[in-house]
């Protein structure tokens, strides 16, 4: 058997870097971006209202009060885009819109309401400092300022960044496409009547899932029999429209798990046993040049071996750092035993109490118990050596997507 690292280290040195992509704005949402991007100008790009309200000179209001307030003449409107405004003069206003440029020699905005809202004239009540409710140019990025990294993921901030500075394209690495497929003659789509010894096919709908929750856009395939011929047809035709695929079921030591019988030695596909529990049978390689990952079938087994198998690799595939799950340290609530030689990969409950984690196992473990895993938010990581640890231990726990 190989351990999880050299399997995960295997993976790793074999998956492809997917090559750059200029695409429009919103359809980079999600991708990573494969280039600095920089402000061409400062942002804002000139002094502006941060209120509605009036433009002054803050020295002509210095002394008024709410008993003597200070009465200007009003010049005129400044809008919003307004491309007319030029200056004010000491003892004049100017009424002006949040966003607006500020005209010259004005060096104060008052709110409306500080005022009387006159139009003609205003009555001014409070008095204000320079600067008062101005947004300088650049105070929010310089021109020249990087404003987003290469190997930045592009989320709805990061989108409304690119277009704050006039960028209407991005090229970034793509979220991977992913095409997930069960195998099982046993299986039957949700929503259909079963039959003697059949269940309904889950591991493709979680699996797809998750392929989203690790920033790829996961496709699901319909279930296929134990037919090799039909297996390998079916595989063969996703090529097209996959920058991977990931099988579940099929790999292990029975007499009928196709998918170990139809890829042995197709491409670089191998298949190994990994000390590791649950998800001890695994298969990878690259077919026709795509990426193939063969878990098991049972459930639990399937998730965890994406987690930590497939999730890295999605993210190598977007020149990202491979990193595994965000891990924290936490206290074990009760006592754990785990078998010897195998990285053992518990479901578990996290909690946070007086400044640390503390971690709680579930009751059952079974590689088939979805229950357990679908209200668990970690796995807690026991290594290879550990056999047993008491409660109270310090573990490594893995979060999981919420």
């Amino acid at each position: 058997m190989r351990t999880v690292d050299e399997h995960l280290t295997d993976i790793l040195g074999s998956v492809p870097v997917l090559p750059p992509l200029d695409l429009a704005l919103l359809e980079a949402h999600g991708a990573v971006l494969a280039e600095p991007v920089s402000a061409p100008v400062p942002l804002p790009p000139f002094d502006n209202s941060a209120m509605d309200g009036y433009a002054v000179v803050a020295a002509d209001i210095a002394g008024a009060t709410e008993a003597e307030p200070v009465v200007l003449p009003v010049v005129g409107d400044i809008l919003a885009g307004d491309p007319g405004v030029s200056a004010i003069r000491p003892g004049l206003t100017a009424r002006i819109m949040t966003g607006a440029p500020l005209p010259a020699g004005a060096d104060a905005v008052i709110p409306v309401e500080w005022t009387d809202g006159g139009a003609a004239t205003v009555r001014i009540s409070r008095p204000a400092p320079p600067g008062n409710y101005i947004r300088r140019a650049g105070e929010d990025v310089l021109a020249g300022q990087v404003v987003a990294d290469a190997g930045t993921r592009l989320g709805a901030a990061q989108i409304g960044m690119l277009a704050a500075v006039g960028r209407s394209h991005a090229v970034v690495r793509p979220r991977p496409r992913v095409v997930v497929m069960s195998t099982g003659t046993e299986l039957r789509e949700p929503g259909s009547t079963l039959g003697a010894g059949q269940i309904w096919e889950s591991n493709s709908f979680m699996l797809t899932a998750a392929v989203a929750e690790a920033g790829g856009v996961g496709y699901r395939q319909e279930t296929v029999g134990d037919e090799p011929v039909k297996v390998l047809e079916t595989l063969r035709d996703q090529l097209v429209r996959a920058d991977a695929i990931v099988t579940s079921g099929g790999v292990s030591m029975g007499t009928r798990d196709v998918v170990k019988e139809v890829l042995t030695g197709v491409g670089t596909v191998e298949f190994h046993k990994v000390r590791m529990r649950p998800g001890k049978p695994q298969g990878f390689g690259l077919f026709e040049g795509t990426p193939v990952f063969t878990l098991p079938g049972n459930p639990v087994s399937a998730y965890i071996s994406f987690q930590v198998f497939v999730r890295p690799a999605l993210r190598a595939m977007q020149g990202l750092p491979p990193e595994p799950l965000p891990t924290v340290s936490a206290v074990l609530g009760e006592d754990v035993r785990s078998p010897a030689g195998l990285r053992h990969y518990v479901r578990g409950r996290l909690s946070f109490t007086r400044g640390f984690y503390t971690v709680a196992p579930a009751e059952v473990q079974g590689s088939h118990q979805l229950g357990s895993l679908s209200s668990a938010d970690a796995l807690i990581a026991l290594p290879e050596d550990a056999e047993a640890l008491p409660a109270g231990s310090h573990v490594e726990v893995m979060r999981l997507p919420s």
